[in-house]
C-alpha cells in the first residue's frame, strides 16, 4: 500500500481528541500564560507610577523606564527565537517568571528598607523585559505541543485574544491596586502573579517531544537568517510589520507619558488613574471578544483595514484630555484605541498562525516581534526628551499623529482592496 494511503488510513483511524476544554494541559498552560501577561501588562503602570509617587520622577525618567522595558526585544530578540528551538519551552518559561518575580518583588522591600532608587527601577524593567522576551519566544514552541493539531486555531485564537486582553487590562488594573496599596505594594502582588504562572507551567510536566540536538540543527546565526530573510521577502508579512512598527512607535510614546499627563496634567489620583487606564482596558476586552465575528462577517482583509484606520483617529483624542469634563476626551481615546488595536492584532495574528509554515512560526514570530518592540526604546527615549522640552500634552500629540500616519498608510497597499488576508504565500 502507498505511504499516502496508509497514512490517510492512520488518520482516519485515530480517535478524535477531545475538546479544547477537557485538555488539562491545555488550560494549565493558558491559565499560566494569562497570569503572566496581565502581570507584566500590570508592570508597565506600576513601575512609572511607582517612580512618580515613590521618587518624584520627570518625562527623562519616565522615558528611560519604557526603553528599558523594550530594550531586550532589540537585543536579544533575534537569538532568543533561535535558542529556544533547541531548549524545554516550558523551562524557559518558568525559569523567565521565577526571575521576573524576584526582581520585581525587590522594588517593595526596598521601599520598607527606605532604599529605592531610579536606577534599580530601570535595572527591574530591563530583567523583566529580557524575561519577557523568553517567555514570549518560547510559548509559541510550547503550544504545539500541548494542543492536537485538529484544535490548534482554536487555541490559537483563545491565546491570542487573551494576550491581547491582557495588554491593555493590565494597566486599568494595576492603577486600581495602587490606589488600595500603593504602587510599590502592587508590584509584590504583580510578582506573585508571575509565580502562580510559573507554578501552572510546573504542573504541565515534561514536555512530550524532545529537543533537538544542537550538532541535528543549523547553526544559530543560519536559524536566525531563515526567520528575518521569510519576513523580509513577503510583501503581506512586510508591509504589515513596518505598519505595525511605526505604529507601535507612536502608541509607545503615549504610554511612556500617559500616566505622568494624567496625574500631572490632568490632576488624577491613582484611583483616577486606574479608572482612566481602565477605560481601555474595557476597549480591548471588547476589541478581543467582537474580532472573531467581525472578521468572519465582513472579512479578514476588510476589517483589519477599517480597525487600522480607525485607531488612527481615536488616537488623536487621548491628548486633547484635560482636567474636568475634557478627560472624557482621553477616556474616549483610549477606549476606541483599546477596541481597535486588540480586535486588529487578534485579526491579524491569527491570520500569521495560519499564513507561516509551522516549522518557521517560532523564528517568524521572534524577527516580527523583535522588528515591531524594538522601536519602543527609541520612542520611550524620545517621548521623554519631547516630553521634557516641548511639555507633556504636545508630546502626545506628535506620538499620536505618528500612529495615524502609520496607520492610514495602509491605505496606500493593495490590502485596501482585499476582502480577506491572503490564505497562503505567493507560490504555495
Amino acid at each position: 500500500m502507498p505511504e499516502q494511503a496508509v497514512t490517510a488510513l492512520q488518520a482516519e483511524t485515530r480517535p478524535a481528541p477531545p475538546p479544547l476544554r477537557r485538555n488539562r494541559r491545555f488550560t494549565l498552560f493558558w491559565i499560566g500564560e494569562g497570569v503572566s501577561l496581565l502581570g507584566n501588562a500590570t508592570t508597565t503602570l506600576l513601575l512609572p507610577l511607582a517612580a512618580i509617587t515613590e521618587l518624584g520622577a520627570g518625562p527623562g525618567w519616565m522615558g528611560a523606564l519604557t526603553a528599558a522595558a523594550w530594550l531586550p526585544w532589540l537585543v536579544v530578540g533575534l537569538p532568543a527565537g533561535a535558542w529556544v528551538d533547541s531548549w524545554s519551552p516550558r523551562s524557559v518559561m518558568i525559569t523567565a517568571d521565577v526571575v521576573a518575580a524576584v526582581a520585581l518583588a525587590s522594588v517593595p522591600v526596598c521601599v520598607v528598607l527606605d532604599a529605592l532608587t531610579l536606577t534599580q527601577l530601570v535595572v527591574v524593567a530591563l530583567v523583566n523585559g529580557t524575561s519577557t522576551v523568553f517567555f514570549r519566544s518560547a510559548y509559541v514552541k510550547l503550544v504545539t505541543d500541548i494542543v492536537p493539531s485538529e484544535h490548534l486555531e482554536q487555541a490559537n485564537g483563545r491565546l491570542l485574544g487573551t494576550e491581547s486582553a491582557m495588554q491593555v487590562a493590565g494597566p486599568g488594573i494595576g492603577g486600581l491596586v495602587a490606589h488600595a496599596v500603593t504602587a510599590a505594594g502592587a508590584l509584590l502582588l504583580d510578582a506573585v502573579s508571575f509565580m502562580v504562572s510559573a507554578v501552572c507551567l510546573w504542573r504541565l510536566g515534561p514536555s512530550s517531544s524532545t529537543s533537538i540536538e544542537p550538532s541535528e540543527t543549523p547553526t544559530l546565526r543560519s536559524r536566525i537568517a531563515t526567520g528575518v530573510a521569510y519576513v523580509t521577502h513577503d510583501h503581506y508579512l512586510r508591509v504589515l510589520i513596518v505598519i505595525g512598527c511605526v505604529s507601535n512607535f507612536g502608541l509607545t510614546g503615549i504610554t511612556t507619558l500617559l500616566v505622568l499627563f494624567l496625574v500631572d496634567h490632568v490632576g488624577l489620583s491613582s484611583a483616577g488613574v486606574g479608572m482612566v487606564m481602565a477605560c481601555g482596558s474595557v476597549g480591548g476586552l471588547l476589541g478581543a471578544t467582537l474580532a472573531s465575528s467581525a472578521s468572519q462577517r465582513w472579512g479578514s482583509g476588510r476589517v483589519s483595514t477599517l480597525f487600522l484606520v480607525g485607531s488612527g483617529v481615536t488616537s488623536l483624542l487621548v491628548p486633547l484630555g484635560a482636567s474636568g469634563p475634557r478627560v472624557v476626551l482621553t477616556v474616549l481615546g483610549l477606549f476606541g484605541t483599546g477596541v481597535l488595536v486588540v480586535a486588529g492584532n487578534v485579526i491579524r495574528g491569527a491570520w500569521r498562525q495560519r499564513y507561516v509554515p509551522a516549522e518557521l512560526m517560532g523564528r517568524v514570530a521572534t524577527t516580527s516581534q523583535m522588528i515591531n518592540f524594538g522601536a519602543m526604546p527609541l520612542a520611550g527615549l524620545t517621548a521623554g526628551w519631547l516630553g521634557a522640552h516641548l511639555g507633556l500634552q504636545v508630546t502626545l500629540a506628535v506620538m499620536a499623529v505618528i500612529n495615524a500616519v502609520a496607520c492610514w498608510a495602509i491605505l496606500l497597499t493593495p490590502l485596501r482592496r482585499a476582502r480577506h488576508l491572503p490564505a497562503a504565500p505567493a507560490g504555495t
